[in-house]
């Protein structure tokens, strides 16, 4: 079973908190795959993560180039997992695929969007059901991550 976390952005957008939790990963050695729900959203996440820091390199890619197996961060709207990924960030009301496989699963969804909300529900309600080790994170008021459930 993979552990489960959903992080409730209420102080920042998903382009100001997907970065640095994907670094993170990539510290720990795993491979990452980020699943969008549309390919719009994977393409200004794939712009995006080339700027949002003048002080870092992130190596990604997304599905639609070259190479995407060797990518330690793919970009995707598909429930594949050609990179080998152990971590599968699901964001924007994405539909997971099954997620067994990976050591972790984190359902990124904004705080403000009534829809990404109503989804994260019922991908609680899947998760909880599917066996699988669920956890809630909030942000406070200065950005950090609070575990609720």
């Amino acid at each position: 079973m993979a552990e489960v976390l959903f992080y409730h952005l209420t102080e920042s957008s998903l382009e100001e908190a997907l970065p640095g939790l994907l670094e993170r990963s990539v510290q720990r050695g795993w491979r990452v795959v980020v699943q969008t729900g549309t390919e719009e959203r994977r393409d200004a996440l794939d712009a995006h993560l080339w700027t949002f820091r003048d002080d870092s390199f992130l190596a990604h890619a997304s599905d639609n180039e070259a190479f995407p197996e060797e990518q330690p961060v793919l970009l995707t709207t598909s429930p594949d997992n050609p990179n080998g990924a152990r971590i599968r960030f699901l964001v924007d009301g994405a539909e997971p695929p099954e997620i067994g496989t990976y050591e972790r699963a984190v359902f990124m969804f904004d705080g403000h969007d009534g829809g990404q909300l109503e989804t994260a529900r019922a991908h609680w309600k899947s998760m909880k059901a599917g066996g699988h080790a669920v956890t809630y994170w909030q942000q406070t008021t200065d950005r950090r991550w609070e575990r609720k459930a």
